[in-house]
Parts: C-alpha cells; structure tokens; sequence
C-alpha cells in the first residue's frame, strides 16, 4: 500500500467542507491493528459529523469521517488477529476522535476490533452497522428486562431509519408483533408491514397523547426508541405496567420533561443504549447474535443504496434532511 483515498473532513469559516483525498499509510493514527476496508455505512452521527460543525459529534475537525468499518486486517501488531483475519469496528473513537471507516485503509486499537463472526459476510455487517448494533442492543436490553413476545405489542420509534427498521426486522424475527411509528406513513407503510414485518404504522400523531398526562392507557409491552425529544414522557406514560423503553437516540431533542409517576406507579424502566462505549465482551456475544438469531431474513430488503466515497456527501444531507429510509450501504473496496 502506498497511496489511499478517504473522505476528508474540515471545518472551514462554520462549515463541514468533505473532500475525497490521496493518504499515504503515515498519514494514520496510531494503533495496532491496520485494515483494508472493504464496506462502511451511513448514520445519523456521519451525516451530523459531516454537515454540522457545531453538532458536537467531532470536537476537532480535521477527520477522516466513519463510524463503522469492516474489513480484513492487513497488519496486526497484536497477536489476537492475523494478517487476512476478516473484522468488524464499531464504535469507541471511530470517525469521531480517531480516523474512520470513511477510508480504504483504517489503523485501530485492538481493543476495538471484532472477529466477523460465522454467518456473517463483510458486506452484510455493514449493512447491519452501528445502526443494527444500536437496534440489536435495545432488542437485547428489552429480552434482560423480561420482555416477552406474549406480553403485548412492541412499538419502535423512527421506523422508516436505520435503527428502527433494523429493530422491526429483529423483532419479527424472534417472534414479537410489532408497531411502527413513521412520519413517512404514507410513503413507507409497505416497506414497513410487507417488508420488514410491522403489524401496523402509525403516524406521530396516533402515539401522541390529545391531553399531556403521565399515565394514559396502557398501549405496548415495550418500546425502542432511538428519537427521543418531548415524545418520550407520552410513550412511557402509556407501557404496560413493568414496561420497558429502550432510549438510543437523541434526534427529536435532548431535552426530557417528565415525572416519576410511571416509574413508581406502573413500575416501567427506561434503559438508556450505549452503543459506542458497550463492553467488548458484550460486543462479542451481540455480533454473534446479529449472525444468528437476530439476523433478518430479509437483510438485504434494509439497503436503501449502495454508495462510494464520493458519493458520501450527497448522503450525509440527505439523512439530515429525513429523505433516507431503511441502510445506505458505503461500498469502500472496488472490485469486490
């Protein structure tokens, strides 16, 4: 390897400026592991990272952009991997403090890096991503919680996103009857019954209660959220009592106004979805349920597109203007 290109990103007069440019291997961060990246993907956080300097997604532009990567190690300094040895990278300081997934080549800790488990292609891990891992974590958290398909219905927030529709499809696929709530019903209601699995799509405004109130009936079983914003009380106020709402995301607000009363009177719990700090160990074990039983069926239903590099930018505005549904796959190494 002499040369490379990935996608540059600066801070120019309060404005994300991306360029695909021309690395030599010198030019990486330190770490032990170095990967020839074959597939990275599209997330709220890349198209917040490359479009909003002010987001507070990246502290110090410039950045190599990327939140995830898979991969096959070219170098290891560590001897957990081997040269040839297919990987996945999630998380942690990727594309965020540390050069991303946005690269044909990539130098990581090798702390960060996950073995590709059996049952899953390079390809198909990032179609999964961090928004698959987030929404396999929230299915999980729900399952440690006592959440069990007999129990009631699920509701997933952000349906038509990468988090919730990966969410629908896992939940489906493990037996739960699920309901969707999407700003785009009319465009996305197909997609979200007939594809991923949804009993029903609901718009915002048929989950939102007519008189703020902390309780109200008693609606799901479960919810995964990864929205938030003023919604959030009016889905706890209406679990099942010892409900469950699994939090991942921030894009309806971070602000939250609520009281205790669902919490000491229904006893529902509101597990918060680290995806980017999860232990390693519990990486371990929830990528090899994303090869197993949490993996759709219809994996491949969840790409909305395949891109390259240079198409990232188009990308990033299009997700921060809601106009992308389902997984946009980042096709990285050419000829594969």
């Amino acid at each position: 390897m002499e040369e490379f290109k990935a996608l540059w990103a600066e801070n120019i007069d309060a404005k994300v400026e991306t360029t695909v440019r021309t690395f030599n291997k010198e030019d990486l961060p330190d770490g032990e592991v170095l990967i020839e990246v074959h597939y990275s993907s599209v997330n709220y956080k890349d198209g917040l990272a490359g479009t909003n300097p002010k987001s507070g997604v990246i502290r110090n532009y410039p950045m190599i952009l990327g939140i995830d990567l898979s991969g096959v190690v070219v170098e290891s300094l560590d001897p957990t991997f081997q040269a040839g040895d297919k990987v996945i990278v999630t998380g942690y300081g990727l594309g965020v403090s540390h050069f991303g997934g946005f690269s044909q080549y990539a130098r990581v800790p090798a702390a960060w890096v996950v073995p590709l488990p059996e049952g899953l292609s390079l390809r198909e891990a990032m179609i999964f991503g961090t928004a698959g891992y987030t929404a396999a974590e929230s299915v999980d958290a729900l399952e440690k919680q006592g959440i069990q398909p007999q129990m009631g219905n699920v509701l997933v927030t952000g349906a038509s996103g990468g988090v919730g529709g990966m969410a629908i499809a896992m939940l489906k696929r493990l037996g739960y009857t699920v309901e969707a709530v999407s700003r785009k019903k009319a465009d996305c209601t197909d997609y979200l019954k007939k594809g991923l699995g949804a009993e029903a799509v609901l718009h915002p405004d048929e989950v939102a209660l007519e008189k703020k109130r902390p309780l109200a009936q008693q609606r799901w079983a479960a919810i995964v959220d990864p929205v938030g914003g003023p919604m959030l009380p009016e889905l706890l106020a209406q679990l099942h009592y010892g409900g469950c709402l699994a939090l991942s995301g921030n894009a309806g607000g971070i602000a939250f106004e609520a009281t205790v009363l669902p919490f000491i009177l229904r006893g529902v719990k509101l597990v918060g979805i680290d995806s980017v700090s999860h232990p390693y160990a519990e990486r371990i074990k929830l990528w090899g349920r994303m090869a197993s039983d949490l993996k759709p069926e219809n994996l491949d239903l969840l790409v909305e597109q395949e891109i390259t590099l240079e198409d990232l930018p188009v990308a990033f505005e299009k997700i921060m203007d809601g106009k992308m549904h389902g997984r946009t796959l980042v096709k990285v190494k050419q000829g594969i």
